[in-house]
């Protein structure tokens, strides 16, 4: 069998034409029939993309806005915990001062008790030595002398002996 290339490709300029006729014939039909729904169709996904498009960037832009809020957010929970920090500082270093005033009079006032304790009893303690030392005197002047003196007498003899002891009156 022989095969022929050339009628196998052959190329007739009267099928052209008729190829030709009939697709604007095809097309012609189309666009009367079809065109306006295919526009509406492609109208339609354009609008639909385009929504996307759109409610892709509010969605962008309204996380972005949140990322905002949320990092000032973030400042401004720093900056009280900052806040907060010092002023606990601060109330702890007042209260430390108040503490420590309050220990100081707390310490002065047993100290000033103390002291007014320790006069008392020294006043206590030279009465109480006065009077032995009276006594001592007393009983030393009644053996020496013999002679028996009123008491109150005595005492004011005593007495006046004992405060004027150790003054430059009594050593001259």
């Amino acid at each position: 069998m022989d095969f022929d290339i050339n009628a196998y490709l052959r190329l007739n300029p009267m099928d052209m034409i008729m190829v030709c006729v009939s697709t604007l014939i095809i097309i012609a039909i189309a666009k009367h029939f079809f065109w306006d729904k295919v526009l509406a169709y492609l109208d339609a996904r354009k609008a639909a993309i385009q929504a996307d498009i759109d409610a892709g960037m509010q969605s962008r832009e309204a996380g972005e806005q949140y990322k905002r809020q949320y990092e000032e957010q973030m400042a401004n929970a720093r900056g009280e915990a900052h806040e907060i920090l010092e002023s606990a500082k601060a109330n702890a270093v007042q209260e430390k001062r108040e503490i420590l005033a309050a220990a100081r009079g707390e310490a002065e006032a047993v100290k000033e008790k103390a002291r007014k304790d320790i006069e008392r009893e020294k006043v206590q303690a030279r009465a109480e030595m006065k009077d032995a030392i009276v006594d001592v005197a007393f009983e030393a002047a009644k053996q020496i002398v013999n002679k028996e003196l009123d008491e109150s007498t005595h005492k004011q003899y005593v007495d006046d002996f004992i405060e004027h002891a150790g003054d430059e009156s009594w050593q001259a």
